[in-house]
């Protein structure tokens, strides 16, 4: 048995949104998220309501495999989810959100911390950088303020 030191990279960001927690949370979804994100494009879901859901399962594309994830909480009533995302080979990431509301809609606290995996982990969790993650953000949170502005 081998016990190494994680290599990780962990990020938070505060999105401001235009939609009040009620309006985000069933949109931090691998169903919904195709409403507002133009990339996102899972291979299938798992889920017995046909959305996000505790323990609702979905995969997408991925290299060297697709990603394998798992939503291990789900907690409406308090804007909160969390979900963990493996990709065999490279990393095992936990994802948190947790929405809470603000002046003009809501604060989304948005953290990923990856650990690899291997070298193809090591790799992407050295690419994984605030800059990178703030970009990754600023890109999110348009993409789903120009939904929310659509449907105001």
């Amino acid at each position: 048995m081998k016990v190494q030191a994680p290599r990780r990279a962990r990020h938070t960001c505060v999105q401001k949104l235009f939609g009040t927690p009620e309006q985000v949370f069933p949109l931090l979804c691998p169903v919904r998220e195709r409403e507002w994100a133009s990339d996102w494009d899972p291979m299938f879901v798992i889920s017995q309501s046909g959305v996000a859901e505790p323990d609702c399962v979905f995969v997408t594309a991925a290299e060297p495999h697709p990603s394998i994830w798992y939503l291990t909480r789900h907690e409406p009533d308090a804007g909160f989810v969390e979900m963990l995302k493996i990709t065999p080979e490279v990393t095992a990431c936990r994802l948190s959100i947790q929405l809470r509301a603000a002046p003009g809609g809501c604060a989304a606290e948005v953290t990923y911390c990856h650990t690899s995996l291997g070298p193809a982990g090591d790799k992407f969790v050295a690419g994984f950088t605030a800059d990178y993650y703030a970009a990754f953000m600023r890109e999110w949170e348009s993409s789903m303020n120009g939904f929310l502005g659509i449907r105001a």
